[in-house]
């Protein structure tokens, strides 16, 4: 693996901070308790009153300390596991570290983003900037021109592809029976967005990961290098955000919030995620 010394060093940065943030929103019960804020919109908002998280709604607060157990409890040890094995030469573990470093880059790119302003800003943007730095890092040990090489079976790959494509799919009308609702009845903005000035989740989802999910299966179905490199890395990515959002509607489930349609939707996508972050990882070649 190239960059082998800034990678390292970057990484246990992400760890000690991902540990800190999310530990302390785990942790933390100040504040007054739940109440009702009127938005500048005129909507009683239910806020969550406590801890952390105590400035935001209650369903988007116990949304965010669902993915800080799953960023802790898996997320943190799958980035040690896959850099330590990746540091020996695994192809294998190499492709589950760029997979969780996209997992933190694009967690703390909304955290920074959405969460209310709170002490963990800073670990916020020290996070969001080593991510993405050593993401592009990572990215740049990739052989691109003999790739094709690494892998037993084109069709695991073209599989992958499809069902990258169908899941952006499937996303984007999940997202847009919340935005286009508001446009044709002339409300235009809709519910979820709360108290907070826009819909950060669905704008980054809809403008950069989702399409970046459609065209890397498109490339993956053209057999193109770069289709199958990256399938595998967004497949895997997938798969840790998958389970966190899976997290997310558990939680919400408990607090009896509405989580039709995405209890169905989300925990499907996860599980096939799951399952194809198995087989392409078996259909990589140890070196």
């Amino acid at each position: 693996m190239k960059h082998i010394r800034p990678i390292t060093c970057l990484v246990f940065i992400i760890t000690l901070l991902a540990v800190i943030a999310a530990g302390t929103a785990i942790l933390s019960h100040q504040g007054p308790g739940p109440y009702n804020y009127e938005s500048i919109r005129g909507e009683l908002i239910k806020i969550h009153g406590q801890g952390l998280y105590q400035h935001m709604s209650a369903d988007v607060a116990i949304q965010g300390i669902a993915q800080d157990y799953v960023t802790l409890c898996i997320a943190v040890p799958l980035l040690l596991i896959s850099l330590f094995l990746a540091r020996r030469g695994s192809r294998k573990a190499l492709f589950v570290l760029s997979g969780t470093l996209g997992y933190f880059l694009l967690t703390y790119l909304f955290y920074t983003a959405m969460a209310m302003y709170n002490a963990m800003f800073l670990a916020y943007v020290f996070l969001l900037g080593a991510s993405f730095i050593s993401f592009i890092l990572v990215l740049f040990s990739y052989d691109v021109t003999n790739c094709k090489a690494w892998f037993a079976s084109e069709n695991q790959l073209r599989n992958a592809g499809i069902f990258l494509i169908t899941n952006a799919s499937l996303i984007s009308m999940l997202w847009l029976r919340i935005v286009l609702p508001p446009l044709f009845d002339g409300s235009i903005i809709p519910p979820e967005v709360q108290h907070y000035t826009t819909l950060v989740v669905q704008g980054f989802d809809l403008g950069l990961f989702l399409p970046m999910a459609f065209v890397v299966g498109i490339l993956a179905l053209r057999r193109n290098a770069y289709g199958y490199l990256f399938t595998v890395i967004y497949t895997l990515f997938l798969a840790l955000l998958m389970t966190a959002l899976t997290a997310k509607i558990l939680f919400m489930a408990r607090t009896g919030a509405p989580v039709s349609p995405a209890i169905f939707i989300i925990p499907t996508i996860n599980g096939i995620a799951v399952l194809f972050s198995v087989a392409l990882l078996r259909n990589v070649t140890a070196r």
